[in-house]
């Protein structure tokens, strides 16, 4: 299913408001959206929430033989995938080619950077390595995923623990999280990707950009840099010129984001290391009773549940009560009784219905409707 295009004049009206400097969202040029940074009860598993953005990354390994050309160095292999459930633009089993962009990017970013230490990988030297594979699902669609994959990525890096091993000659004992305790990975720095959206030619710049700001764009800058002001990867797309000041300005307001991202990435890490080790909820547990994995805003029940015992009771009040008096039945003798002697017949049957045997008192001669029926 391919999404549907937009019309002229939303086109119209997008372009009207970036030249009035207005976004949809009341940002201003250079605003971030919201980012929320969550881990999961296993280490290596991370959400991140970018506006309505929303990726979640998962960080396994295992003992692999190593490449010819570097014997003594692990393997860092990353996967990201593009589902029907992220946007009905998406389609099953099948590379696009912003899929194949978005990987390309998450590569350079994060393996050419070098941000991780592939020689601490090697377990032996020529036989066995540690293989860090990093895959990235994207849960919903809205602009901008490669800085939300990015950050994902580097903080589920940063998250993940390797189980400990011994070696004794070439046998190679792997031991569980009981154990002995895992080991993080040696990271250096903390590539963070931050996009730039140019529209009109170039005439107009925005960081972030949301999906619909996507679909007017005309050219496209990703910058990849790290806190210390390192520019680890750059790549423009889109066929549009971009002159040296216009890199220069995106370079300086990317190394303050990417500050600003690094520490909310070290906090969400420190608050995380610090609920494990006091044994509180941490990771998805923690968000499971407030309904916020399923769930991106739950509104409060308009019910008021409070005085339940006393509107029961008013209700029940001002109900009417029926006026018709059921007769008693009448205890004859035992075993048997007697319901409306000599009165009308209250079971509301019609007159051709009522069929009732009718019994002759041998002694008065008289004539009564009687029921007989057993008690107890």
């Amino acid at each position: 299913m391919r999404d549907t295009p937009l019309s002229n004049c939303e086109r119209r009206f997008l372009l009207k408001a970036i030249e009035a400097k207005k976004r949809l969202d009341g940002r201003q040029t250079y605003d971030y959206r919201n980012i929320k940074i969550a881990f999961g009860t296993d280490y290596g598993c991370c959400s991140v929430e970018l506006g309505k953005t929303r990726v979640l990354c998962q960080v396994s390994c295992e003992l692999v033989p190593p490449k010819d050309s570097r014997p003594t160095e692990g393997i860092m292999f990353f996967n990201l995938e593009l589902s029907p459930m992220a946007s009905p633009a998406f389609e099953p089993n099948r590379q696009s080619e912003l899929l194949v962009t978005l990987n390309r990017q998450l590569e350079r970013c994060l393996r050419n950077s070098k941000c991780i230490d592939t020689e601490s990988l090697c377990v032996v030297s020529g036989e066995k390595v540690w293989q860090i594979r990093v895959d990235v699902h994207v849960l919903n669609h809205d602009g901008n995923l490669m800085d939300a994959a990015s950050i994902a990525a580097i903080s589920a890096l940063s998250h993940f623990r390797r189980p400990d091993v011994a070696i004794q000659g070439r046998d190679v004992t792997v031991f569980s999280p009981e154990e002995r305790d895992p080991i993080p990975l040696s990271i250096y720095h903390m590539p963070i990707c931050v996009s730039f959206a140019f529209f009109l030619q170039g005439s107009y710049l925005l960081v972030d950009p949301c999906e619909r700001e996507e679909r007017v764009k005309d050219g496209l800058l990703v910058i990849a840099m790290n806190k210390h002001r390192e520019i680890c990867s750059i790549q423009s797309s889109g066929g549009i010129m971009l002159l040296k000041d216009q890199v220069l300005r995106c370079s300086k307001i990317a190394s303050v984001k990417v500050s600003e991202i690094t520490e909310l990435i070290n906090k969400a890490l420190e608050n995380d290391r610090k609920i494990r080790k006091e044994g509180g909820k941490f990771g998805f547990a923690e968000s499971m009773p407030k309904e916020r994995i399923t769930t991106l805003k739950r509104d409060d029940a308009p019910v008021e549940m409070t005085d339940v015992k006393e509107t029961a009771s008013d209700i029940v009040n001002r109900t009417e009560t029926t006026t018709e008096a059921v007769p008693s039945p009448v205890l004859v003798a035992m075993g048997t009784a007697q319901v409306g002697e000599g009165i009308v017949n209250s079971w509301a049957l019609d007159e051709d219905e009522e069929d009732e045997p009718q019994t002759e008192d041998r002694k008065t001669g008289t004539v009564s409707d009687v029921c007989f029926c057993a008690v107890e």
